[in-house]
């Protein structure tokens, strides 16, 4: 039975993670809120639970002796928030997880995987630029990520507000109408994590097939009352899974693509003077991945609870 920590158990990822498998491992639950996790505890009192913030390094290294493998799902991760106070996606996003992995290396963990998101390619918010930066400390220290998209009914997310302001006889609120952006369930992640943790060796990024869809059309999905407003801060139009840059490096795995490592040293010569000459192919995008339409979008939405 293996020995598993989830930094920022009690979110989204961590709650539907602990449901399922619960009874097959030993898992424990990092996380700073202590009422989410008395709530978890009810429910699941055979779970180990630690109060603890990623920021905090000393606190990471006494949790995490004896563990074998680390889900770093810890992070600041709406994107307004960041972009009034960027300093704090610093402190937990790029320095909380450098804590994560020295603690992790310090106490002899096999493999630490660490959950990213599309909005760490070519990211144009602090919440990205701050998960962009997290990936690259995890690929030097020898870490395994997965990056997905938007995760449907996850906490805070827009389906599930969308959903209580159409219940509420409302007008649901859309920014702009084309912008796309790509459907994944909490399942999704689950089983694209341990996927990682199966077949992820160091710095390798791992990406799970995806459809799209564009915002009114997943409005028009949930309800008829629709208000344009015009785009929020740090918004993109259209997220990007893998960049074009990395498709040169792409593993098709089947439902999933691996990204192999850049193993170039710091010895450019062999860069400049010997390229491969292949061409560089598409991002791999919200945009131009299959379109759900809205019948296709309800039947998505149908088989997928809340959490």
């Amino acid at each position: 039975m293996a020995r598993i920590m989830i930094t920022g158990g009690t979110g989204s990822f961590g709650s539907s993670f602990v449901k399922r498998y619960h009874e097959e491992h030993n898992l424990h639950v990092f996380s700073r809120d202590e009422l989410k996790q008395d709530a978890m505890r009810g429910k699941y009192p055979d779970v180990i639970y630690h109060v603890g913030d990623i920021r905090d390094r000393q606190r990471l290294g006494e949790a995490m002796q004896g563990i074998d493998y680390v889900f770093h799902a810890a992070a600041l991760k709406q994107v307004p928030s960041c972009e009034f106070f960027p300093m704090e996606a610093v402190k937990t996003n790029i320095l909380g997880t450098e804590h994560v992995l020295d603690a992790a290396h310090r106490a002899g963990v096999k493999k630490v995987v660490c959950l990213s998101t599309d909005k760490a390619v070519y990211p144009i918010n602090a919440m990205g630029i701050s998960k962009a930066m997290m990936e690259k400390l995890a690929i030097a220290k020898d870490a395994v990520i997965t990056r997905y998209g938007n995760v449907m009914r996850s906490r805070g997310s827009i389906i599930p507000r969308w959903e209580e302001t159409a219940k509420k006889g409302e007008t649901l609120k859309v920014t702009v109408p084309d912008m796309t952006r790509f459907l994944m369930s909490l399942d999704d992640s689950i089983d694209l994590v341990m996927h990682a943790l199966k077949q992820g060796e160091p710095g390798d990024i791992f990406v799970k097939k995806a459809p799209a869809c564009t915002m009114l059309d997943l409005a028009k999905s949930i309800s008829d009352k629709i208000a344009i407003i015009g785009a929020r801060h740090g918004e993109k139009m259209h997220e990007s899974l893998i960049s074009a840059e990395e498709m040169i490096r792409v593993e098709d795995q089947g439902d999933y693509f691996r990204i192999k490592p850049d193993s170039r040293d710091m010895n450019y010569d062999q860069f400049y003077f010997e390229g491969t000459g292949q061409p560089i192919p598409p991002a791999y995008s919200s945009k131009n991945v299959e379109q759900l339409n809205i019948e296709q979008i309800k039947e998505v939405l149908h088989g997928i609870r809340a959490t």
